[in-house]
């Protein structure tokens, strides 16, 4: 695919988008969840090579190619891998999935009931690798934890600048400002998330496309004006926390929005199943959440 074909897809394509991007931390919980016991690696290069082996089975999965799965997120490390003698990101485009990398560095601790991001001391280094690589756009992640405005509006606010720059070197950035799902004061702090995102989309540049990666609002459309607002490629949701049954019904009830989940994509693959099993695992996630993506 090129950067047209790509950019269609991501745009109109019917599907959603696979968060394969666990790292560092999240690591041994994904493998612990796949049937790897910590006691079966040692250090990180064993742990990202077992991860790796995971994500390529994933990859290579006969329904992972289906079409229903439109894009992926990658964590550098997989972007750095060989899927079946090809780098990871031409091993997804030639299954007709666009690749994203997760650029951000981790949040800093929660002030004014948000966590921001660490600042992003490799972003020019990684961008530029990235594009070398063939990849589409990225995702970067922050967290608000309650409806203080000042808080929501500076994580809004450096979601964007930080968008900016990576669209200067020809990505897509996705914005991912998670409302954490169990907040009490959510739906309030979800109103002036929506607003902060409006102002923030405005003043792009015309033509500037971003993609928004949101929490599924308690209030059904929320983010109606955003899915329809020109500078806008598409809007995605994440689960929180969600079970995949629940994150699905939530989710269906938003129109415009697809899925972008990990754990409700994956919960149910283990290491010890057959290639049939595993196909046929992955396979029914990928139908019950493309489906509550074509919903809306």
């Amino acid at each position: 695919m090129n950067l047209d074909q790509m950019t269609a897809k991501i745009a109109t394509g019917s599907g959603f988008i696979a968060a394969l991007d666990q790292s560092g931390g999240s690591t041994p919980k994904a493998l612990r969840g796949y049937g790897v016991e910590d006691s079966e690696w040692s250090g990180d290069d064993e742990m990202f090579a077992a991860i790796h082996a995971m994500r390529s089975r994933v990859i290579t999965a006969p329904s992972f190619a289906s079409g229903k799965v439109i894009g992926a997120i990658l964590f550098e490390k997989t972007m750095d891998g060989i899927v079946e003698g090809l780098p990871t990101p031409d091993a997804l485009k030639q299954r007709g999935v666009v690749p994203f990398i997760k650029v951000d560095q981790g949040l800093e601790d929660e002030a004014n009931g948000v966590q921001l991001m660490k600042d992003m001391t490799r972003l020019d280094e990684l961008l530029d690798k990235s594009v070398a690589a063939g990849m589409f756009g990225t995702k970067m992640r922050s967290v608000i934890k309650s409806a203080n405005a000042a808080g929501i509006a500076a994580n809004v606010a450096q979601q964007f600048e930080y968008g900016n720059r990576i669209a200067d070197k020809g990505l897509v950035p996705m914005i991912e400002p998670e409302y954490d799902i169990t907040a009490g004061d959510r739906a309030e702090g979800e109103q002036i998330l929506a607003a902060e995102i409006m102002k923030n989309l405005d003043a792009l540049p015309q033509g500037r496309r971003v993609m928004l990666k949101l929490s599924i609002p308690v209030e059904a459309n929320l983010y109606a004006p955003a899915i329809a607002h020109p500078n806008v490629l598409r809007v995605v949701a994440l689960s929180g926390g969600y079970s995949t049954h629940d994150a699905c019904e939530h989710l269906a009830e938003n129109a415009g929005m697809i899925a972008s989940f990990s754990r409700g994509l994956l919960q149910d693959l283990r290491k010890g199943q057959s290639d049939a099993e595993f196909d046929a695992a992955l396979g029914k996630a990928i139908d019950q959440i493309a489906a509550a993506s074509a919903a809306g």
